[in-house]
């Protein structure tokens, strides 16, 4: 077998020693959308805040395989995926790390640097996105009061551009008001649901559920008008 401890070289900075590796591997399990516990290695590195093409990666890469054949890390395949979980003699290797203070602190997760990018963004830019739709509001309001009764086309383009401003404003005060801070100790999915919501009769929940999906999605905040 070969030896599962750390690799000499681990002690420099751009070298996460094995049981930060291990942790990684934990934490990215834990934050999966599925149950699945196996993890591809491109979320191992994300939860070590090392960057893909790199040194360091290199170094993560091999050790997957060292920690694979001293029986720490169990080795499987999703949609052709190479992926790896920890095996409960893994698990048992951690603990006994951690009671012994010898694994460092992981960065900040994934999950909680989208919260907090989200919450910065949508600080910085929902008072431009208010205005943009306040503009759009008057527009129409002037098409309303016009005494040449504007192309069906004008309302058509308004209605479209009415209903982005009108997300826009919904998803940054959902990210900057609503989206609560990530626990790591679990996945942080948006399940699209909110405590008024039992009251509601079971279409209704739907029909919300539905007009709640992308709220967190930073990429339609784009200006652009969407084919």
């Amino acid at each position: 077998m070969p030896d599962p401890d750390r690799d000499p070289r681990a002690a420099a900075s751009d070298r996460p020693p094995d049981e930060l590796v291990l942790a990684a591997v934990e934490r990215a399990g834990r934050h999966q959308a599925h149950d699945a516990a196996a993890v591809p290695v491109w979320a191992i590195l994300d939860h070590l805040g090392v960057p893909r093409r790199s040194g360091a990666a290199r170094h993560v890469s091999s050790r997957l395989g060292v920690l694979h054949a001293a029986g720490w890390l169990e080795r499987s395949r999703r949609h052709g995926v190479p992926t790896w979980a920890l095996t409960s003699s893994g698990v048992g290797r951690l603990r006994r790390a951690r009671r012994a203070g010898g694994v460092p602190p992981l960065p900040e997760s994934p999950q909680h640097r989208a919260w907090r990018n989200a919450r910065t963004a949508a600080g910085q830019e929902l008072e431009r996105f208010r205005a943009n739709l306040r503009e759009r509001l008057e527009q129409a309001a002037r098409l309303l009061d016009a005494e040449q009764p504007p192309h069906s086309d004008t309302w058509l383009e308004l209605a479209e551009e009415l209903q982005r401003a009108c997300r826009r404003v919904a998803s940054a005060s959902h990210c900057l008001y609503e989206w609560a801070e990530p626990d790591d100790e679990r996945a942080d999915v948006d399940e699209r649901v909110e405590p008024a919501d039992a009251q509601l009769d079971e279409h209704e929940r739907a029909r919300r559920r539905a007009r709640r999906a992308g709220r967190r999605n930073l990429r339609l905040w784009d200006d652009a008008p969407r084919i």
